[in-house]
């Protein structure tokens, strides 16, 4: 049936964090204590993702 290889679903990347080879555990990332930092700047509002302009904000 199965030789026990297990082929990754993935490419390997490095993590986004530190640049260590990730973990399958907690891909993208290489270990939860580095998650967990990448989550906690998008909770402090570090990271932001651009939205539309909005015109009436603008004019204030």
């Amino acid at each position: 049936m199965s030789d026990g290889v297990v082929t990754p679903l993935r490419p390997k990347r490095k993590c986004p964090e530190c640049g260590r080879a990730s973990d399958r555990e907690a891909y993208p990332f290489c270990s939860f204590r580095c998650k967990d930092a990448d989550l906690g700047r998008w909770l402090s509002g570090r990271y932001v993702i651009p939205g539309p302009v909005d015109e009436a904000s603008e004019e204030d």
